[in-house]
């Protein structure tokens, strides 16, 4: 695992959180049919991970932005590259979780997983930020560890088992 040194800022996602900052930050955060989206500026070491549960709601209007549904998640990391003087193109994006979590048991109201992933592959092209890895699908939990200072990202799965500190490169 990529070490930074002493001092380093943990900082765990929950279902609908999100996290863009700097410096000697970890995020993490456990994944089942929720995808969650690592945006990362190599030039200037900045970056932020997503975790949300939806592709998108009906919004009102004056209701604030929601990292629970992807679309709303999209648009929180825009403000955070805005904010950083920054432009999309710039960030790579790594992609992660979206498993199958009902199995069979969905009832034929489609794979949340599936959708989840495939509105993150939308979302990224339409922003033209670089997809350089994924790890998607399946029927299990992953486990996902960023590392602001250097962009790695580290991946233990239920297909990967024995991938504690397996990174996840592009």
């Amino acid at each position: 695992m990529s070490t930074p040194g002493e001092g380093i800022d943990e900082v765990f996602l929950q279902p609908g959180d999100f996290h863009f900052g700097y410096g000697q930050t970890r995020i993490s955060t456990l994944l089942g049919s929720c995808v969650s989206i690592t945006l990362w500026h190599p030039r200037r070491r900045i970056g932020g991970m997503c975790h949300y549960m939806l592709s998108e709601r009906t919004r009102p209007p004056v209701a604030a932005l929601d990292g629970r549904f992807g679309r709303e998640a999209f648009a929180l990391f825009l403000q955070q590259v805005a904010a950083a003087g920054t432009r999309p193109e710039e960030y790579q994006a790594k992609l992660f979780g979206g498993a199958n979590m009902l199995g069979d048991l969905a009832g034929g109201g489609g794979d949340i997983g599936a959708l989840n992933v495939a509105l993150g592959r939308q979302w990224l092209a339409a922003s033209q930020i670089a997809l350089i890895a994924e790890h998607v699908g399946g029927s299990g939990q992953r486990k996902i560890r960023f590392d602001l200072w250097s962009g790695d990202v580290w991946l233990a799965s239920a297909r990967n088992a024995e991938a504690e500190n397996r990174s996840v490169h592009g």
